[in-house]
C-alpha cells in the first residue's frame, strides 16, 4: 500500500514555487523518517488532487527527486522512497534540566550589551519606514544579479566556487576594486594593499583588533555610529569622544596621546555633514606631528549627488597614516555584506591573517558574482538609478519639513540618504518612536548615537532610502503632529 496522501501536507508561510514546496515536502519527510526506504509515494494524481495542485507540478517534483536520489521509479509500479537517503540515527534526545552553569555571569554580556539602533524585524509592514540602510526592491536590477549570480555558479568558474582560497580574494574582484573603486576615491594602490571582507563593519573591526590593545587610545566622532564604539570597546583600548560640527570631526579638539582616529568624512554619520578639504589635510597633518593614525570609514561615498565628492582622506595621505575601509553593503543591498579595507602592506598582511582565523575569506561565490555586476557595468547603472530616485525622495523630504516647521540639525551638502532631526529640548525621541509606531511611521531615535554621558535625548534621525516617494508628506506630517502633541 503507498504511503497515504492524508500524510502530506503543504506547510503555509513556506517560500518557493509549489514544485519546490512540494519537493521539500517529501525530502523533509524521508530524512526526518516519516517515509521509509522502499515505501512506494501515492500516486502522481491522487497526490495532485489532495494537495490542489497541477498533476503536471507533482510530476516534475517527482522527477527532481529521482534525480537526487529521495526517490527511485519502477515503471508501472511507481515511486518509492529510495534505499540510498540517509537515515536518521535513532538517538534519544536526554531530558533538559536546569543549567548550573551561570551563563549570564559567564558571558557578562561583553557583546550583547553594547548599543546598536534597533528597528523591528518586521519594518517592511510599516507604510511609513523613516528607517536607514535598508534596500528599496523596487530600484534594485534584479535581473541582472540574478544573472550573474548564474554566471559565477556555472562550470567554467566551478573553481572560484568551490575552492578553499586560504587568505587569499578573488582576483576578478581585486583587479576591479584597483581599476575602478578606489581611483573614483583618488586612491591608487598595489594588490598586496587591499583586502576583502564581510562589509565594512567587519572592515573596521579588523582595523580596531590589529591597530588597537589594551593601554591603547582611540578617538571616536561624538554624535557617531555606535558600532566605532563597540569594536574598540573590544579592543580593549580607551575611547575617547570628539565632538562633530558642520565640517565633521573638530581636529582641533583632539586630545593628547591618541593611537588611532576613526572617522567618516565622507558623510558624517549620523549628522551628514562632509568634511572639507582644509580639514582633512589638517588631521593628515596633525597625525605626522603627533604620531597617530587615521581610519577613515568611506560613508555613503556612493551616494554623493548634489554637489561632485571630495577626495578621500587616503587619497591625501603620502605618509601611509591612513587605512581606508568601504562596502557595497549600502550601494547594491545591506545582506550583500562585502567591503574592502585598504592600507599598507605590513597593515594588510596582518588583518588578512586575522581574517583567516575568524572567517577565512569571504565566500567566493559571492565574490565573483559581485566582479561580474560590477565588471559588466550593473552597479555604475544601479547608483545612478539610486541617487535619481534619492534626490527626488530628498526634496520632497525637504518641502514637508519645511513646511511642518520642523528643524533640521544636519542634513548635508553633498546627498546621502537620511536627515538628522532636532526637536524641541523636552521631546523625548525614543518615547515619541513608539507613539509613531502605533501609527505605523518608523523613526530613529538619536540617543544611541552619542557617547555615554554625553546623550541628547531630542535628536532622530529621519532616512528616505527605503520609504517611497508618494509616503513622504503623510508620513512627515504625522511625525509633526506627534511633535505638537508631546
Amino acid at each position: 500500500m503507498p504511503i497515504p496522501v492524508e500524510s502530506f501536507f503543504l506547510a503555509e508561510g513556506v517560500s518557493g514555487s509549489l514544485q519546490q514546496r512540494i519537493r521539500a515536502m517529501v525530502a523533509e519527510g524521508i530524512l526526518s523518517g516519516r517515509f521509509r526506504t522502499g515505501e512506494k509515494m501515492p500516486s502522481s494524481r491522487s497526490l495532485a488532487v489532495h494537495l490542489g495542485v497541477s498533476r503536471i507540478t507533482v510530476t516534475l517534483a517527482y522527477t527532481e527527486l529521482v534525480a537526487a536520489d529521495y526517490l527511485t521509479s519502477r515503471g508501472r509500479s511507481g515511486y518509492f522512497v529510495s534505499e540510498g537517503v540517509p537515515v536518521q540515527p535513532g538517538f534519544q534526545p536526554v531530558p533538559r534540566a536546569p543549567s548550573s552553569v551561570d551563563w549570564d555571569g559567564l558571558c557578562a554580556g561583553k557583546f550583547s550589551r553594547m548599543e546598536r539602533v534597533e528597528r523591528p524585524e518586521d519594518w517592511r509592514a510599516y507604510p511609513f519606514p523613516f528607517i536607514y540602510g535598508q534596500a528599496d526592491p523596487t530600484l534594485f536590477d534584479h535581473q541582472n544579479w540574478r544573472l550573474c549570480a548564474l554566471q559565477a555558479l556555472g562550470r567554467r568558474e566551478f573553481e572560484t566556487l568551490t575552492a578553499d582560497r586560504y587568505e587569499r580574494d578573488d582576483p576578478l574582484l581585486i583587479e576591479y576594486l584597483l581599476r575602478n573603486i578606489l581611483p573614483r576615491r583618488g586612491i591608487e594602490a598595489r594588490p598586496g594593499e587591499v583586502l576583502v571582507t564581510m562589509g565594512a563593519q567587519n572592515a573596521l573591526w579588523l582595523a580596531a583588533q590589529v591597530l588597537l590593545g589594551p593601554g591603547g587610545h582611540a578617538v571616536v566622532e561624538n554624535p557617531g555610529y555606535p558600532g566605532f564604539r563597540a569594536m574598540v570597546a573590544q579592543s580593549g583600548a580607551r575611547v575617547t569622544p570628539v565632538p562633530v560640527d558642520e565640517g565633521g570631526l573638530a581636529v582641533d579638539a583632539l586630545p593628547d596621546g591618541v593611537d588611532v582616529v576613526f572617522t567618516t568624512a565622507s558623510h558624517q554619520s549620523p549628522t551628514n555633514a562632509t568634511m572639507p578639504v582644509a580639514r582633512r589635510t589638517a588631521l593628515l597633518r596633525a597625525a605626522e606631528e603627533r604620531n597617530f593614525l587615521v581610519v577613515e570609514d568611506d560613508y555613503e561615498f556612493e551616494m554623493s549627488f548634489l554637489k561632485p565628492v571630495s577626495p578621500s582622506i587616503k587619497s591625501l595621505d603620502s605618509a601611509g597614516r591612513v587605512v581606508h575601509a568601504g562596502s557595497f553593503s549600502k550601494s547594491i543591498f545591506p545582506g550583500l555584506r562585502l567591503g574592502w579595507l585598504v592600507g599598507p602592506e605590513p597593515f594588510i598582511r596582518e588583518a588578512r591573517a586575522l581574517r583567516a582565523q575568524v572567517l577565512r575569506h569571504p565566500p567566493g561565490q559571492l565574490q565573483r558574482t559581485a566582479a561580474h555586476f560590477l565588471s559588466l557595468g550593473h552597479y555604475d547603472a544601479l547608483v545612478n538609478r539610486m541617487k535619481a530616485a534619492f534626490r527626488k525622495r530628498r526634496q520632497a523630504m525637504e518641502e514637508a519639513i519645511l513646511q511642518h516647521g520642523m528643524k533640521v540639525a544636519g542634513q548635508g551638502g553633498f546627498g546621502g540618504t537620511s536627515f538628522w532631526m532636532q526637536a524641541a529640548p523636552y521631546v523625548d525621541t525614543e518615547v515619541l518612536a513608539l507613539r509613531l509606531r502605533a501609527e505605523g511611521v518608523l523613526i530613529e531615535p538619536g540617543r544611541v548615537f552619542f557617547h555615554p554621558g554625553t546623550e541628547r535625548r531630542n535628536f532622530y534621525r529621519l532616512a528616505y532610502s527605503s520609504i517611497p516617494l508618494a509616503k513622504i508628506p503623510e508620513g512627515i506630517a504625522l511625525v509633526a503632529k506627534a511633535m505638537r502633541d508631546a
